[in-house]
């Protein structure tokens, strides 16, 4: 069975995976259902620690970024490389996924990872933000699927029979960055 820990909590208990694993983080706004999620693979850690903006992993690392986009959300028309640093993910409109909800919201995904070499930072958790790590386990495409499920379906919002369908579509760029 997949195991899941929060980030932040795992490395004070010193239970960080060194040979790899995987890490999710949530970004919610505070006003609308406007959600950002960091998928990150990472393998070959030299070192872990903190600094005043978060956890500094020195390793390699994979990204897939995907946003929920509420219908009503005033700035569709500004590129996600462009926006904002909180609603910012690296990707232009052409390189993403796009799905459409029932209900008009945009769910965008990362069609291929961003590399990462020797380091990357996972931010604070904040507010309602939080970041997961989920550990190299059989079974960890079952783990990202269910967490994906209730996240995008009772986080953000999404209705159940669109959360189903995207949450597929980010496990196949997912096994684009599975760490063997």
């Amino acid at each position: 069975m997949a195991i899941v820990k929060e980030l932040f909590e795992a490395y004070n208990k010193k239970e960080l995976p060194t040979a790899g694993g995987y890490i999710v983080s949530a970004f919610f706004d505070d006003t609308s259902t406007y959600t950002k999620y960091e998928i990150i693979s990472f393998s070959n850690v030299k070192d872990i620690y903190t600094n005043e903006e978060g956890l500094v992993f020195q390793a390699d690392g994979q990204k897939v970024f995907v946003l929920v986009e509420p219908a009503n959300y005033p700035n569709k028309h500004i590129e996600p490389a462009y926006r904002n640093n909180f609603q910012r993910i690296p990707y232009r409109l052409r390189e993403l996924n796009i799905y459409t909800s029932a209900r008009q919201d945009r769910i965008m995904i990362g069609k291929e990872p961003v590399m990462t070499y020797t380091s990357f930072t996972v931010l604070k958790s904040f507010g309602q933000n939080y970041s997961y790590i989920f550990y190299m386990t059989d079974d960890i495409i079952e783990g990202m699927r269910d967490y994906f499920m209730k996240s995008i379906w009772k986080e953000a919002r999404v209705p159940r029979a669109d959360a189903q369908k995207v949450t597929e579509m980010i496990l196949e760029v997912f096994k684009k960055i599975i760490v063997h």
